[in-house]
């Protein structure tokens, strides 16, 4: 039982030790002077833009893919158009 209650206590001490370095940590966050704060800032300002581009790449895929489907069209149109002109190429040769 005084082992059990002494590896209770160490527990307990590392758990108030770990949550005293968590609002440590939470506070340089908070903080915008320190290194960490600087970092976890710029982290997150390079996700917004990667996210902004990422959307705008997204939107820009889109419209090529709407374009190309319209090109093919298109082309196959073309390619009907082109069978009809040979062939009547050919009736009036």
């Amino acid at each position: 039982v005084t082992a059990l209650q002494d590896e209770k206590n160490s527990l307990m001490s590392e758990n108030e030790i770990m949550n005293d370095r968590l609002e440590q940590l939470d506070d340089s966050l908070d903080d915008p002077n320190t290194v960490v704060a600087k970092k976890y800032f710029h982290a997150q300002l390079q996700l917004e833009q990667l996210q902004e581009e990422n959307f705008r790449l997204e939107a820009a895929k889109d419209d090529y893919r709407v374009h190309c489907e319209d090109l093919e069209k298109q082309l196959i149109e073309l390619q009907h158009r082109n069978n009809e002109l040979t062939s009547l190429a050919e009736e009036s040769r």
